[in-house]
């Protein structure tokens, strides 16, 4: 019986990806291999497409055909449709035949599995096995919501790149899914690929500082006057640090009076800024301008450069972010919560040791365990175990103690005082005594 693997990406980090899991035959042979495209845009039509990346024709060749899931589903969003239970055989007869697949024995490799549009293709094909790869350092968070047994006892396996050696992802853990790397040669290679072509833009004269942008703002995280200041302290920190040369990527959204805000900047600090807008994926900046630091905020791009590169890295503002996430199980929380502990802060003069991985995995599972404690229930004895021999000031910040007292774990709210965040009179005493005493 022929055979077909269904690949699903939306990024050009997760194209490579898979092509270096190919590469490294992480999949069996298959009579076709199809690269099924999802732009996940809120307008996915003012989006470019990711085949006019660059680089995107190398990846291709790993692949029999590309389908555009947009057009499939036309004028449906891909983020925010999943088939009807009752569709779902009418659904698997149309795609089969859209797509070509006839009565092949199908396999899926998806990304984000918990969501759509990973969710509504598992669901299209409910008898295929199901591999899931991690889209970055989210991997290292629980699943963002309790999976439909019938999706998650699919899946064979979690693919991920080894970006905090020693740590194992929580994701789909509720499952006992088998976990492999994908191995950090493979990925270099065909980030090498991407480059190729392109030119170098190394210089001889001293490396420059690369700045990250990631439009937080958008996710109503900050406000877009506190991300500029944000890009502002990137570069003020970069510049104390001794660079002139700075190279400021921002995000593909951004709008562009940031640049401008940070030219003047630049201009009084006596920095050599430059803007680098283009379509490339940082990691391919790293191999083309080999930059001397890298500075972001918390960008699964630091990991890529600090594990796989070895460039020193640097991160600003993740103490803001880990009070402004709302809610506690926002996705973005693990993420935040691995760059704030491993990675220094470019504005401390003094610098925390990270912790061990040991301690490191502790404060996952505890962290995990308050975002998602109906789907991590088994992770309830280690966090509560982090909390008693850990639980400080440095390490408060990444729970909150309102969280702590609902689950009824180490370092919540006496019950006798619980009440007290709530109760508006003794807020308005509170603020008038700090008033009386500034």
């Amino acid at each position: 019986m022929p055979t077909t693997q269904i690949f699903l990406a939306s990024t050009m980090y997760g194209t490579a990806t898979l092509a270096a899991a190919i590469d490294s035959d992480l999949f069996p042979p298959a009579t076709r291999r199809v690269l099924l495209l999802s732009n996940n845009a809120a307008t996915p039509e003012t989006a470019p497409s990711l085949t006019e990346a660059p680089g995107f024709k190398s990846l291709r060749e790993r692949f029999d055909d590309v389908i555009h899931w947009n057009e499939t589903i036309a004028p449906l969003h891909p983020g925010g449709w999943t088939p009807r239970a009752d569709d779902v055989p009418l659904w698997e007869r149309h795609l089969r035949r859209e797509w070509n697949l006839g009565d092949s024995k199908l396999s899926l490799i998806l990304e984000s599995i918990q969501v759509a549009p990973a969710q509504a293709i598992a669901q299209c094909f409910p008898d295929a096995p199901i591999d899931v790869y991690a889209d970055g350092l989210m991997s290292y968070g629980p699943t963002r919501n309790k999976l439909d047994p019938l999706v998650g006892g699919r899946v064979r396996r979690l693919l991920h790149l080894d970006l905090v050696p020693g740590l194992r992802p929580l994701l789909l853990s509720e499952f006992g899914v088998r976990q492999g790397t994908v191995p950090k040669e493979a990925f270099l290679s065909v980030l090498r690929e991407l480059s190729d072509g392109d030119g170098d833009l190394a210089t001889d004269t001293d490396a420059p500082a690369l700045l990250l942008g990631q439009y937080l703002s958008a996710l109503s995280i900050l406000t877009p006057e506190e991300e500029e200041e944000l890009h502002v302290r990137m570069l003020r920190g970069a510049v104390a640090r001794g660079h002139r040369r700075v190279v400021f990527k921002p995000h593909p959204s951004a709008p562009g009076r940031w640049s401008q805000l940070l030219e003047r900047e630049a201009e009084r600090l006596g920095a050599h800024l430059t803007v680098f807008d283009a379509p490339l994926i940082a990691e391919v900046l790293f191999q083309r301008l080999r930059p001397a630091l890298v500075v972001s905020c918390f960008s699964t791009a630091l990991l890529t450069a600090h594990a796989f590169y070895g460039i020193p890295v640097a991160r600003v503002g993740t103490e803001v972010l880990l009070e402004r996430l709302t809610p506690y199980e926002n996705s973005n929380r693990i993420p935040v919560t691995l760059v704030d502990a491993l990675l220094p802060d470019l504005e401390a003069t003094t610098q925390v040791a990270p912790p061990p991985t040991g301690e490191l995995s502790a404060l996952l599972a505890a962290v995990g365990f308050a975002m998602q404690p109906q789907v991590l229930r088994a992770q309830r004895t280690r966090a509560e175990g982090y909390l008693l021999c850990h639980l400080s000031p440095r390490t408060r910040r990444y729970f909150k103690r309102r969280r702590l007292t609902a689950l009824s774990l180490p370092g919540a709210v006496p019950q006798q005082l619980a009440f007290i965040p709530r109760n508006a009179t003794v807020r308005r005493m509170a603020r008038r005594v700090r008033r009386l005493t500034a």
